[in-house]
């Protein structure tokens, strides 16, 4: 409020700080002020200022909260049949998403927007922050425009997905032309991505290029679904249309993994200076439910491309809010460090989103990491260390989360210390 001085939060005795900053500082013995929701100083416990509040982290480890740069969450309805199904041996195509389509479309405005607030409630009491939702369970006008308003009001990021799937019934032309169309200028007001699902079953290159030119004119930043059933043209269309990402990434060509790491060849990573590149979002809890391959995570690591890391959560392919299970998933079984599986859950995402840097962005703060005049979110966890993300796969590690300097959660049950 203007003319106030806003409250002031130090966390001192933090046993591990990883700030995921340009810099990479990995800082023991330390504390963390924010006023308001502006982090304000980071350093040596021994030299922190007085606050208005002090909170003792007791040895426990804080990170940046988790940037969960693609879900979908904005739906109604099960798909657990298909699930079993797909354990038993039948593969996936994108033909389910008709389903959770039918049952978005029959329940009311309240019911669809409390059930993405209970969503978005179990994401933050993980760790999560920062979260980003696609539209793409109403495929008509109205019901794009509805999911896209519903979305707007619940989470810090909304993307257009009208091109999810072609519904049963309409003709694939016909449909992108209403995606291109109608439907984009009834979502218009509420989104700031648009997406497109360009694989097998759902979008050829040619609708996909048509859907991703109508939405580039319209002003909207862009994102790809690709790659994810087999090799195609996602990436190569990401690349061309200089996407913010390119999402799912499980099956690459060495092509693939070139054109990606060229698009950051103008980008410094120590600096963050330079043209931003095409991130490539690998969903290892999906990669899992679909049981394809895991997206090459330390190859495009290696090759120099930025990744990241989220849940999708939906209701078919990867029900899960759990940035931490993706984190344990890509050390384990991605080949990635504790330090590279926790910046791509958290830098990683704000690349994708485009709010990694600068300490005000279309009127909101860096987040993604933490640093002076970064947006106050972070996640203290029951460990001394993040390493136990890994070391202790399926553990709930939550502590407490503080997200644009308001704690928004805290385990009170006893033993949530982080002793060794």
């Amino acid at each position: 409020m203007s003319g106030t001085t806003p409250a002031s939060t130090l966390i001192t005795n933090i046993g591990e700080l990883m700030t995921q900053d340009l810099e990479h500082r990995v800082l023991t013995d330390a504390a963390i002020v924010f006023e308001g929701e502006r982090i304000s100083w980071i350093g040596s416990r021994q030299d922190a200022p007085a606050a208005d509040e002090k909170v003792d982290a007791e040895g426990r480890a804080v990170l940046p909260g988790w940037v969960d740069s693609h879900s979908h969450l904005v739906f109604a309805g099960d798909r657990t049949a298909e699930f079993e199904a797909r354990m038993a041996g039948q593969s996936y195509s994108a033909g389910g998403i008709a389903v959770t389509t039918g049952a978005t479309r029959s329940v009311s405005d309240d019911e669809l927007s409390r059930l993405v607030r209970d969503r978005v409630k179990e994401a933050v009491s993980q760790g999560t922050t920062y979260l980003e939702s696609k539209t793409g369970y109403g495929l008509d006008v109205d019901n794009e425009a509805r999911s896209a308003r519903i979305a707007a009001a619940e989470v810090d990021e909304v993307t257009y997905l009208g091109a999810h799937l072609v519904p049963a019934g309409s003709d694939p032309e016909e449909y992108t032309d209403l995606v291109c169309g109608a439907m984009l200028d009834a979502v218009l007001p509420h989104v700031r991505w648009a997406d497109v699902f360009c694989e097998r079953g759902a979008f050829t290159e040619d609708q996909s290029r048509r859907v991703l030119t109508a939405a580039r004119n319209a002003g909207l930043g862009l994102r790809v679904h690709g790659n994810q059933l087999g090799e195609g043209p996602g990436v190569a269309l990401a690349v061309e249309f200089a996407a913010a990402s390119v999402d799912h990434v499980n099956y690459l060509s060495d092509k693939d993994i070139a054109a990606l790491a060229e698009t950051w060849t103008g980008w410094d990573a120590a600096t963050g200076n330079g043209a931003r590149g095409t991130v490539a979002t690998c969903l290892p809890a999906c990669d899992l439910s679909t049981r394809q391959p895991l997206a090459p995570g330390r190859e495009l690591i290696d090759a120099g491309v930025q990744i990241a890391l989220a849940a999708n959560c939906n209701p078919g392919t990867s029900y899960t809010t759990s940035m931490a299970f993706c984190v344990t998933t890509a050390v384990l079984q991605m080949h990635l460090s504790v330090h590279e599986a926790v910046r791509a859950a958290t830098y990683g995402g704000a690349l994708a989103l485009g709010r990694e840097s600068g300490n005000d962005v279309d009127g909101e703060r860096a987040v993604g990491s933490l640093a002076v005049g970064h947006r106050a979110d972070l996640h203290m966890l029951k460990a001394p260390s993040a390493t136990h993300l890994a070391y202790r796969p399926g553990v709930p590690l939550t502590h407490s989360v503080w997200r644009a300097g308001v704690r928004a959660f805290q385990d009170n049950s006893k033993g949530a210390t982080a002793k060794r």
